[in-house]
């Protein structure tokens, strides 16, 4: 990545280095005329269709956030307008692991991938591009409700528990949508990655935190209805930007079901259009909903359930005690004891935090090789040792430089000389150990003084179990990233020719002037271009908007009806094209 561009917004200045890994330039001259007339077809359509079912912030909306009909949207574009609200947008490369893309949005940051679909994928693309994730999210961001759900979930979203299964689903899904916008993508190859996609989602077990949270993301954020359930409007994302199930979604065969936490029991299929959508009445209702979710997380029931949660995933988690005390690494073993929790333990590089920063001292490179301790209440102790005052400390001989035995009601007894203690925010939360023992009720060891010092964590209790390090850019964290890239055409002569084309149509409309050279223009498609309709629409809109060279209009006209008639692929995108020539819309948005 290039020198790191914030756009002046405040939000983007403000994402954290173990997100800007993902961001990528958006290369704005890389657009072709193609891309920028797919865009501006899609947009018009959109416009013409939902200014009548879309909610009704969509359509202002999309000048909230920078858009016009006319071109891509540049980032800066965006940025400037977006920064108005709070809101801030980067480019990246295709779809994103889903724990980095529900921090974007906690920390006020769309994601928008910077590609745009093909030709072939006029409706509806299985991969993210520049519609979808502008046109689509953008628009829908200037309403503040939404937008405040939209960043909180983003936080719950950020500490999911994720399994090595979502990971693996996610580069099947990533891979399978790079191939089918591929211009000549094999079939033997689609079908092989349409497989592999079916057999993940097929063996992932018991859902994790993360794929269950993911199912909400998908029922609201991306294809949620809002409204009467007898008449809903859209709001979601995937089908404010899908010029074709934007329009299917509103019929019968699509069951409208009342949105409630039993959206969670719904999979989705990214590749294919949804059987069934959940329409709210409010967008309080999802904040509600996700409440009742969140309910269920690691990160809120913290303890034994938490930290089983934590040793499942396989992944970097963080144990807050309940002194403050944040405990980041791979946790691999717990002791309880009288169904309490007694004891917890990582393995491999390990960090200790309070409040989101790293303490001095105890990074991963000092804890490389885990970290252990005991949890819960000493013998003969109601008080926390966390809560004891200075002299309490002293009083049951907790002192620095002197000799101590800390016998804990699970039978685990750490014996020592204190080296050091550690107290935030009012609360004891590490006390150092030299030549220290620590065994459990058996007198099974846990910790032998050959091994080093000892640090032991202070707490009553685990208050909460997250994915991911307290400090993500210290722990130096990077977020499981595909190796997968997305596809760049590389043009051949003869497409080229076609672009020059199109911007020689697109010039006309922009600057004016005479319209003769049309002509030389729908002679070169017609000659060199026969399977193109898209250009000789845009030629036939200008010819019949300015009712000029009336029998070049004809001609064109005849040749879109006979295309559209003779090749189905094309019909409903020919046929809403004209629909569009004679019901302009754009002059509202256009500027």
């Amino acid at each position: 990545m290039s020198r790191f561009n914030d756009f002046n917004n405040p939000q983007v200045a403000a994402l954290p280095a173990h997100l800007k890994q993902f961001i990528v330039d958006q290369y704005y001259e890389h657009y072709t005329p193609i891309d920028h007339a797919v865009w501006r077809y899609v947009m018009r359509q959109n416009y013409s269709y939902l200014k009548d079912v879309a909610y009704y912030p969509y359509i202002p909306g999309l000048q909230k956030a920078g858009l016009t009909i006319e071109k891509i949207p540049s980032l800066q574009e965006m940025n400037d307008a977006l920064g108005k609200i709070g809101w801030g947008a980067v480019t990246v490369d295709g779809f994103i692991p889903p724990a980095a893309f529900m921090e974007y949005q906690a920390y006020r940051v769309l994601v928008i991938a910077a590609d745009i679909r093909q030709l072939n994928h006029f409706e509806y693309t299985p991969a993210p591009d520049i519609i979808h994730e502008s046109a689509g999210h953008a628009p829908i961001i200037a309403d503040k409700d939404y937008h405040n759900y939209l960043s909180y979930f983003g936080s719950i979203g950020a500490k999911a528990m994720f399994s090595a299964q979502d990971f693996e689903l996610y580069e099947a899904i990533r891979a399978l949508s790079i191939l089918k916008e591929m211009p000549n993508a094999d079939d033997g190859a689609i079908k092989q990655a349409e497989e592999r996609v079916e057999w993940q989602q097929a063996n992932m077990g018991d859902p994790s935190e993360m794929a269950l949270l993911s199912r909400l993301h998908w029922w609201t954020v991306e294809y949620g209805l809002i409204g009467p359930l007898d008449d809903p409007k859209i709001y979601g994302a995937g089908l404010l930007s899908s010029i074709g199930e934007s329009a299917s979604c509103m019929k019968d065969n699509v069951a409208k079901l009342p949105y409630s936490i039993d959206a969670v029991k719904y999979p989705y299929d990214i590749t294919k259009t949804q059987p069934q959508l959940f329409v709210t009445e409010t967008f309080q209702n999802l904040i509600d909903v996700l409440e009742q979710f969140a309910d269920t997380m690691s990160f809120r029931r913290g303890g034994e359930y938490g930290l089983q949660k934590a040793i499942d995933s396989k992944n970097t988690c963080t144990a807050v005690y309940s002194s403050g005390l944040q405990v980041s690494g791979t946790f691999t073993d717990i002791k309880t004891d009288s169904g309490q929790l007694a004891f917890i333990k990582t393995t491999g590089p390990s960090a200790l935090a309070y409040g989101n920063k790293q303490l001095k001292g105890h990074g991963k490179e000092y804890h490389k090789d885990g970290f252990s301790s005991p949890v819960g209440l000493l013998k003969g102790y109601d008080k926390p040792l966390e809560d004891l005052a200075d002299d309490e400390l002293v009083f049951a001989g907790i002192e620095k430089g002197k000799e101590a035995e800390l016998q804990f009601r699970s039978g685990i007894t750490v014996s020592g000389k204190i080296k050091n203690i550690h107290a935030e925010g009012g609360k004891t939360q590490l006390i150092t150990f030299t030549n220290c023992t620590v065994t459990d009720k058996k007198g099974g060891v846990l910790f032998d003084p050959s091994w080093g010092e000892y640090d032991m964590a202070v707490g009553e209790c685990i208050v909460s179990v997250f994915c991911g390090a307290a400090d993500k850019d210290a722990f130096l964290e990077i977020a499981l990233k595909s190796q997968t890239n997305t596809f760049h055409t590389n043009y051949d002569a003869r497409t080229l020719e076609l672009h020059k084309l199109y911007q020689q149509v697109r010039n006309r409309r922009q600057t004016g002037g005479d319209l003769g050279f049309l002509g030389n223009v729908w002679m070169m498609l017609q000659k060199f271009h026969h399977d193109d309709w898209l250009c000789a629409l845009e030629i036939l809109e200008l010819l019949e908007q300015e009712n000029a060279e009336p029998a070049l209009a004809a001609e064109i006209r005849q040749f879109l009806t006979t295309k559209a008639t003779t090749q189905p692929e094309y019909r409903k995108l020919i046929e809403d094209g004209l629909y569009l020539i004679a019901h302009p819309v754009e002059e509202k948005l256009a500027v």
